[in-house]
């Protein structure tokens, strides 16, 4: 091998000891996380609702259909 193949060789393991390293540290320590949520509800205040709905209602369609057959039947009964 070269010099230059060999040094990278040696950098490669020696980062690799130091991750090693380092991981083996961390899976020896206590690691402890500690949290406290606190959620206030206020209390819901429920309102009546007042709906106004304007209806139109075309009544006139229906009246002309109604009173139509009527008046067919009076004029035919009349001849």
């Amino acid at each position: 091998m070269s010099k230059r193949g060999l040094a990278m060789k040696e950098i490669r393991i020696c980062w690799f000891l130091v991750a090693l390293g380092f991981l083996l540290t961390q899976g020896c320590t206590r690691h402890e996380i500690e949290s406290k949520h606190e959620v206030q509800m206020a209390p819901i205040e429920i309102k009546p609702i007042h709906i106004t709905i304007d209806v139109n209602i075309k009544v006139d369609k229906a009246l002309d259909d109604f009173f139509g057959d009527i008046d067919q039947a009076a004029t035919q009964g009349g001849k």
